[in-house]
């Protein structure tokens, strides 16, 4: 195979989505989430299909993580995972950039076939040149199909006939490992990369074995090991979660994570006015689950996509607003998303940051984003919080004691001075 590679120039950077397409994916009849941005917020009431988008993301990375198989049973297959009613396979499409190439757009098509998910349609594709035409680099279906390099010219790129082994194989996952598609397995890599987090203070509790990790898990149940893997590789970036953790836990001074005889790690925290730190499995919830945050935040090497759901739970809402630019800072090297029912949240975040769903009539979930809502770029412009915006029902949906609708009223003028708490 030819050493040529794309002329395109490369550029340091992190990937970025750009854009979801969801159909037939529970009550995501059919959803899609433009222009998404580096920290984007999900916002609704209960029921509104929040963790459904959630989850989307989780599907798509234990596809590629664990197997099609395993991922479709996992949510009670086709029975429970598709639209009720609906009719054709479930898909999933994203749209994301890498530095240096064109907008990529990868499309993933799912039914069910004999009880067992089957692979519909897949494929791979981008636009070169302002003038050039869709090129699929990738094109499956039930196993069956071709894929090229993506690194030579169109013309250039020898197609071949690859068969899978079975349908409910991803093409991407399986030639991702291979170096003759490397737009493939970038795709992988980004994908199988991506930390959509389920982070439990009971899970942080634990005492797991020794051992430094780089990564976080989803659950924070190797947190010690994390830490431990900064203190031996990353110390400056340690002593800086230390550093915000004091800010917004009094008294605490640090976080050990300590060796024991039998090979486990035990993670303590060290409070300043004490001689003995305490066992974190007698820490608070607020202090663990915010130790959570920072170090996920804080990772030296973050993975390019991380999910948080509900970051204020055990938290004091006084930390809800610098939570949320700590991870607006975070998006400059990685992607967020983050659902939330908290208004002190809110009020740390951008128009265009936010998402709002709701159910139509028909029981399935619709999507706008906070600064295309009437009147909401006017009261922000003149100082008010989007918090305070949302608590007053002025985004139209969100109280779960009245009947929603979709978002599209004016703005009451009951509020039209600017708030308290300017950004």
């Amino acid at each position: 195979m030819s050493n040529r590679t794309s002329s395109v120039p490369r550029k340091k950077g992190p990937a970025r989505i750009v854009s979801l397409k969801v159909r037939n994916f529970r009550a995501l009849r059919e959803v899609e989430l433009r222009s998404i941005t580096p920290l984007t917020v999900l916002l609704g009431p209960n029921g509104s299909g929040k963790s459904t988008v959630f989850d989307v993301f989780a599907f798509l990375s234990e596809c590629f993580e664990l197997g099609l198989r395993r991922a479709w049973d996992k949510r009670g297959r086709a029975k429970e995972l598709k639209t009720r009613g609906s009719e054709g396979p479930l898909s999933v499409e994203i749209q994301y950039r890498e530095p240096g190439f064109p907008l990529i757009t990868y499309h993933l098509a799912v039914d069910e076939k004999d009880g067992a998910p089957v692979v519909v349609e897949e494929w791979l594709r981008w636009t070169r040149g302002k003038a050039g035409k869709p090129f699929r680099f990738l094109d499956y279906r039930e196993g069956q199909g071709k894929a090229v390099s993506g690194e030579l010219p169109d013309d250039e790129d020898q197609r071949l006939s690859i068969p899978l082994k079975s349908s409910d194989l991803l093409a991407v996952s399986a030639l991702g490992q291979f170096a003759e598609h490397p737009r493939v397995a970038a795709l992988r890599d980004f994908i199988t990369g991506w930390h959509v987090s389920y982070l439990s203070a009971d899970s942080a509790r634990g005492i797991p074995e020794a051992g430094p990790q780089e990564r976080l898990s989803r659950s924070g149940d190797n947190i010690a090991n994390v830490i431990q893997f900064l203190s031996e590789r990353h110390g400056a970036s340690l002593e800086r979660i230390f550093e915000v953790l004091q800010k917004r836990v009094p008294r605490v001074e640090r976080v050990l994570a300590e060796p024991m005889p039998d090979g486990r790690l035990l993670l303590q925290i060290k409070d300043a006015p004490f001689a003995h730190p305490v066992l974190a499995r007698f820490a608070s919830d607020g202090t663990l689950k915010m130790l959570a945050y920072l170090v996920l935040l804080h990772d030296p090497n973050p993975p390019p996509f991380i999910g948080i759901e509900e970051p204020e739970n055990f938290l004091h809402p006084r930390l809800l607003p610098e939570l949320a630019e700590e991870c607006r800072a975070a998006s400059v090297a990685t992607q967020l998303m983050v659902t939330t029912h908290s208004p002190f949240f809110l009020n740390g975040l951008r128009p265009e940051e936010v998402r709002v769903l709701w159910r139509d009539d028909d029981g399935y979930t619709q999507v706008r984003t906070a600064s295309d809502l009437p009147g909401v770029q006017d009261f922000i412009d003149n100082g008010a919080l989007l918090g305070h915006l949302w608590m007053e029902g002025q985004l139209g949906v969100g109280d779960p004691l009245v009947n929603q609708g979709a978002p599209t009223r004016p703005l009451s003028k009951v509020s039209k001075k600017p708030m308290q708490g300017k950004k």
